[in-house]
């Protein structure tokens, strides 16, 4: 995989992150972005838009010339480091904790960190080990001993920090203490650890642990009741944990900063210390933004760059403190559009108690171009083509089309087609069944479409989404690619939820597609073009002959033909006109092309503009599997019956489907075959016949140019994609 495909701007010597880091991957010095104040970057953007793959291609360029430091936030490994001890460890401080230790190797310009402030804080609440022993609490501190000396400088104390060399002290200290009668253990146990502490400090170090813990909620300038309050609220759990988290990192943020602004720092260190947290929607990377966030808000300032992923569009909900994100505003980067943009925190009154939005820079993941999706299709083609191109560039526009510029799901689609054979007249969604086999992972092919939703759907889970609903989330989203709307969407969920307790609504589902990064549209309950493709494409194939396919349209058919009897066919209120349109696009997919030609002609007279928006309502659909006549159909070469408006709207309607679906090649073939068939009505005997004339150039236009003629949010993405 190209690891750095459709990233080589931002990554480059004189680009974004060069700038942010203020040192270039060669190890060239950069004026810095930003700054003394800085803001925490979010890349954000939805499954498959590159995220964590742009902050590996960062550490990897930047690692070596300043201290970057990756975190996999999702990871299940901190909250399993912290399992043993549960009141004296978290997956926070495990985090932190492994920040730390990497750190205190690190070999590059200015040599290894030291974490005297972070340790001080670990070692008190190591207070909480669940013997409360003396012995227990030491052997829990020296866990963390490598962490307040510099490893390079045996010997010696953290820059003065210390009095002597550390390593053992305390164990010693606390070891001693176990064989002693004390009072009750927590309280006998932390008095030992800070007369332990306090005696090893040398000025320096007292007068820093008084500035630092000194101001912990409730401390009152003093640092021993700052450290007792710090352990007592990590013990309490819930959010007083969480305050006591937010201040452990606040100190590692204060160690490297003071590992900088030394005299010895300023000679010896270059560019600035950095943070990636992937997956940073995630609980354990949500409470470390909202720490650093809440930090700088409140005037706190360090040289950390904090680079986060977010799949919300928004950045997270957790960043508006509850306001609509709409009325909040917030600084974003799109690199296509250019430079970063200037950024800076507002002042003034309420700058203390505005939103974390504000201390944010969303950078919005770019969706490859067209020349480097052709690009990256090309580089994977395996042999010569005598037909002179014809299919990879049929290729190139079905992973076009597919993929939406998503890049990941580029970079799946190309692997896969790079020796499949694609008919011209094919549709797109024949490529998924392309076979594909991921290098390095040793299992067998599968059809790209199986590791396209494994990747994007089973293994990216909305963070939300309730346990018991884990299983069937695949499947749901599966039978929600035919719905338009929540109205929709619930008939079917009703229906495929039958016999569990617990049910998910068409909107919980919604938020949960928002949540996860996945767009919406106004007319699709799936929002994401490719998205919905590959879900359409699974509900074909779950059951022979897609049976699941036409049990979903019948469902949706019936229950909008029931609405409409009952309701006089009142406007549809959602993504169609009317309740008859909506029936009749679901009867339209599921084997009842004859009986919509029927309804079609016997409306047109007489409303033939009302008629051609409906007309692109009802077409605006899928078409299922198996073997496609639409193209002979609307040219008329499959015989029809009736009058000639029969005939012609019967041809008029499947040239509007083929042009509707997306995913098969149009042009000016269609193009023409449309303006011949409005040509051919205009010219009719019925009222208002006329009108289809300026119809008939209109939608040629468009098809001539693979324009959608019904536009909608994913459509549209679709067509500023080609």
């Amino acid at each position: 995989m190209c690891e750095d495909l459709g990233f080589e701007k931002l990554l480059s010597e004189e680009g974004f992150f060069a700038r942010l880091f203020a040192r270039s991957p060669s190890g060239a010095g950069r004026d810095p972005l930003y700054g003394p104040d800085l803001p925490v970057v979010l890349l954000t953007g939805g499954p498959g838009m590159g995220k964590g793959r742009l902050l590996r291609a960062v550490r990897d360029r930047f690692a070596t010339k300043v201290p970057v430091i990756h975190l996999d936030c999702g990871s299940p490994v901190y909250a399993g480091r912290a399992a043993p001890e549960p009141d004296a460890r978290s997956d926070a401080t495990e985090v932190l904790v492994e920040v730390a230790r990497r750190l205190c190797t690190w070999q590059g310009t200015g040599g290894s960190f030291a974490f005297p402030r972070l340790f001080t804080g670990l070692a008190m609440i190591a207070t909480g080990v669940t013997a409360g022993t003396p012995a227990a609490v030491a052997a829990e501190v020296e866990r963390y001993e490598e962490l307040p000396q510099r490893q390079r400088l045996p010997g010696l104390g953290a820059g003065g920090f210390w009095r002597g060399v550390l390593r053992g002290t305390i164990r010693n200290l606390l070891t001693t203490l176990s064989g002693q009668v004390l009072g009750p253990y927590p309280a006998a146990v932390s008095n030992a650890l800070l007369d332990g502490l306090f005696e090893s400090l040398a000025p320096r170090g007292r007068a820093e642990l008084e500035r630092i813990y000194g101001a912990y909620p409730g401390a009152a300038g003093q640092p021993q009741h700052g450290l007792r309050n710090l352990a007592a609220d990590f013990q309490a759990g819930g959010e007083a944990r969480e305050l006591a988290e937010s201040f452990l990192f606040r100190a590692l943020r204060e160690d490297l900063e003071a590992a900088y602004a030394s005299a010895s720092g300023w000679l010896r260190r270059v560019g600035r210390p950095g943070l990636l947290l992937d997956h940073a929607e995630s609980p354990l990377g949500e409470r470390l933004l909202r720490a650093v966030l809440t930090d700088r808000r409140g005037g706190q300032r360090d040289r950390v760059v904090v680079v986060g992923t977010a799949r919300r569009a928004d950045g997270g909900a957790f960043l508006y403190g509850g306001l609509p994100p709409r009325e909040v505003p917030v600084a974003e980067f799109r690199p296509a559009d250019g430079g970063p943009p200037a950024w800076s925190r507002r002042t003034g009154s309420g700058a203390d108690q505005a939103p974390p939005a504000d201390g944010v820079l969303l950078l919005r993941m770019p969706l490859l171009t067209g020349d480097q999706l052709r690009r990256e299709t090309e580089r994977r083609q395996r042999r010569a083509e005598p037909e002179g191109g014809t299919n990879r560039r049929r290729i190139d526009s079905a992973v076009a089309r597919l993929s939406g510029g998503r890049p990941h799901t580029v970079i799946r689609l190309a692997a896969a087609a790079a020796a499949f054979r694609m008919p011209a007249d094919a549709n797109d969604r024949d490529i998924l069944d392309a076979p594909l086999r991921l290098p390095g992972d040793g299992a067998p092919e599968r059809p790209v479409a199986e590791v396209l939703l494994r990747e994007l759907v089973l293994d990216q889970l909305p963070v939300r989404l309730p346990d018991v609903h884990r299983d069937q989330w695949l499947d749901l989203l599966t039978h929600l690619s035919v719905a338009h709307d929540e109205e929709c969407a619930d008939v079917l969920l009703r229906h495929h939820q039958a016999g569990r307790v617990h049910h998910l609504t068409a909107h919980h589902v919604s938020q949960l597609l928002i949540d996860t990064g996945w767009p919406s549209c106004e007319r699709h309950f799936i929002g994401d073009f490719g998205l919905r493709q590959l879900l359409v494409h699974r509900l074909y194939g779950l059951r022979p002959g897609g049976a699941a396919w036409y049990a979903d349209h019948h469902l949706l058919r019936d229950h909008y033909a029931e609405r409409a009897q009952a309701d006089e066919d009142v406007p549809g209120g959602g993504a169609f006109r009317s309740l008859t349109a909506h029936r009749m696009n679901h009867h339209l997919v599921s084997g009842g092309a004859d009986d919509v030609v029927g309804h079609l002609a016997a409306t047109l007279p007489g409303r033939p503009r009302e008629w051609c928006a409906e007309l692109l309502e009802i077409a605006q659909a899928p078409y299922p599997g198996g073997a496609d006549a639409r193209r002979e159909r609307a040219q008329g070469l499959v015989a029809a019956d009736g009058p000639a408006l029969r005939r012609t709207v019967d041809q008029l309607l499947h040239a509007v489907w083929l042009c509707e679906e997306r995913t098969r090649p149009t042009g000016k073939e269609m193009a023409d075959t449309l303006a011949t068939l409005l040509g051919r009505l205009s010219i009719m005997e019925f009222a208002g016949a006329g009108q289809l004339g300026r119809t008939a150039t209109e939608w040629s236009g468009l098809a001539e140019n693979e324009r959608p003629l019904l536009r909608c949010t994913c459509t549209e993405q679709l067509g500023r994609r080609r």
